[in-house]
């Protein structure tokens, strides 16, 4: 194998990880928060759009196609943008954790511009 093919690999590797390990930080996040009838549709569709960026990266890797590959990049993209979303109304309805939403955000908001940038290429 060259080292193109490793560095390909690794890159891989490094953006399934990050994906799954930001889905991961979401879940335990959501935990912490308390369930009252604000936070609970906030952290459904939190733990939703977090777990699916990874989910989606994950058939991106597998894609059948081209036309496949960017469907699920876009699919990771549009997900990113919306944990972005739920991060901030959580932020608000919740000073408490407002710290912790707001580094979770960055993380949502990289893996965008990450996914955005695979997607015009």
């Amino acid at each position: 194998m060259s080292n193109q093919d490793q560095n390909s690999n690794a890159k891989k590797f490094d953006l399934e990880d990050r994906t799954t390990n930001f889905a991961e930080k979401v879940i335990i996040f959501a935990k912490k928060i308390n369930n009252n009838p604000v936070n609970r549709p906030l952290i459904s569709q939190l733990v939703r759009s977090a777990s699916s960026v990874a989910a989606n990266y994950m058939e991106a890797d597998a894609a059948e196609s081209k036309k496949d590959f960017k469907h699920k990049i876009a699919i990771c993209r549009k997900e990113s943008k919306e944990s972005r979303l739920w991060l901030r109304l959580i932020a608000t309805a919740n000073q408490f954790h407002k710290k912790e939403a707001k580094e979770l955000w960055r993380e949502a908001h990289e893996l965008l511009l990450i996914f955005s940038t695979i997607f015009k290429k």
